[in-house]
């Protein structure tokens, strides 16, 4: 037990909101580090509504010079959707390839293509900024979410590019959580003490499900980053912590450093 308390996460309950087939590599972590975990997804990952759009985009992509991604979402719907067209990475080879960030660039990797840009800083503006002097008269693809930044297209086709958008899945709100979040924020024993966002889909969709001006007091808010930090202001909430490095990392990171007394 006493080496359990000398955790810095012991005794506190984090909410983890991030779909169930991402929360693991949070919960881990904070686990890790002495907290009770509490996952109650914000949002959901779905198949598009069509894939023939992103179909037809990898049906031809030597049309293409780059390829960007920003999500191990965006990375596992394409691959799923090569593998089903019988394509390889072979018929990515002449790509170059940018991914938003290092759980991105590792999922590209770890599926056989190099990737040739990570920007410093996990954001679509620091994507665009790595790109900068190699997209002028180029044609790229950017297979992402349904509702997604916009950031990255108009700026690149500022910089000259000519950018196809495809959708590779889609993010909805899990209804099955409003009851279960609701339930915990009412003075339970299980009341946690952090809330954290990883994205600003995750904080529009924490809001939709409780309503406008949810009861938090005593909880403090933590963000994976500016955008995300950005969004939670926007909504009348506030930003209690926030990493410095954009990443899931870097949230753990930033949460263990949290002053105890909650």
């Amino acid at each position: 037990m006493a080496a359990k308390k000398a955790l810095p996460l012991a005794g506190l309950r984090i909410v983890v909101g991030r779909a169930r087939q991402q929360a693991s590599a949070l919960s881990s972590g904070l686990g890790e580090l002495g907290a009770e975990v509490i996952e109650i997804p914000f949002i959901e990952i779905r198949k598009p509504r069509s894939y023939q759009p992103l179909d037809s985009a990898l049906k031809n992509l030597s049309d293409y010079d780059w390829l960007i991604l920003t999500s191990v979402n965006g990375v596992e719907a394409l691959w799923e959707r090569l593998n089903k067209l019988g394509l390889t990475n072979q018929h990515l080879k002449h790509l170059r390839v940018a991914a938003i960030g290092p759980a991105t660039s590792k999922a590209i990797e770890e599926r056989g293509t190099k990737v040739k840009v990570v920007p410093e800083e996990y954001l679509a503006e620091s994507v665009v900024k790595s790109l900068r002097n190699q997209v002028t008269g180029q044609r790229v693809l950017l297979a992402r979410a349904r509702i997604a930044r916009d950031v990255i297209p108009r700026e690149l086709r500022k910089l000259g590019a000519k950018v196809d958008v495809v959708e590779a899945y889609e993010t909805v709100i899990p209804r099955s959580s409003r009851t279960r979040l609701r339930a915990i924020l009412k003075g339970s024993k299980r009341r946690p003490h952090v809330i954290t966002f990883t994205s600003s889909s995750t904080v529009r969709n924490f809001v939709a499900l409780l309503g406008k001006n949810p009861v938090l007091d005593g909880i403090r808010l933590a963000s994976i980053g500016p955008i995300t930090s950005s969004t939670l202001r926007e909504l009348g909430l506030p930003v209690d912590v926030e990493a410095t490095e954009y990443s899931i990392p870097g949230l753990i990171r930033a949460l263990a450093r949290v002053e105890p007394g909650l």
